[in-house]
């Protein structure tokens, strides 16, 4: 059964909790983190090679694309955020999540990927390396424990079906419940 459309307040407070959690951790951690505290002298070492260039620029554009999808994803499906201060509030398996179970650790990655081959450096690559590491241990010791305690069997199946990060071929199918 469908839901009632949420009020334009209560659309408007959700969405300014997505632009908060949304500058607090991944724009953090694939914009100021690497590139004004770590090694700000990449903030002015742009590769040269076009064709490098051009590649980092679609994996910067898919990866940001792809955290914003699920992020709406979260807001207007779920009713909560990336956050985990403010979890969604119901199971969210549609959009990319019919792919890969963890789909905006996936996009921030691919953010940094682009952004090592935007600036040509295996530090950078280093750096995408320990965030990886970072997102899977979160992932393995709180998310996915939390998860599986608040939504129950629904979350058991969907991991069954889907994979952790490594996306599947072909989509899950959708339950309209989920």
């Amino acid at each position: 059964m469908p839901q009632p459309a949420p009020s334009k307040s209560a659309t408007a407070l959700l969405l300014f909790k997505l632009a908060i959690s949304t500058i607090c951790v991944p724009c953090t951690l694939t914009i100021w983190a690497p590139l004004y505290w770590i090694f700000p002298e990449f903030r002015h070492s742009i590769t040269q090679n076009s064709s490098l260039l051009v590649l980092g620029a679609i994996l910067i554009v898919l990866g940001a694309c792809g955290y914003m999808w699920c992020a709406l994803e979260f807001a207007f499906r779920g009713h909560g955020t990336p956050f985990p201060a403010d979890p969604p509030k119901v199971l969210v398996a549609r959009g990319l999540y019919r792919f890969v179970r963890n789909p905006m650790y996936v996009s921030v990655l691919t953010v940094l990927v682009g952004e090592c081959v935007v600036f040509a450096s295996w530090k950078f690559l280093a750096y995408a390396a320990i965030v990886g590491v970072g997102f899977h241990l979160f992932v393995m010791i709180y998310e996915e424990p939390t998860l599986r305690r608040k939504m129950g069997p629904a979350y058991v199946e969907y991991c069954r079906e889907v994979r952790r990060w490594i996306p599947r071929l072909t989509p899950r199918r959708v339950n309209d419940a989920v």
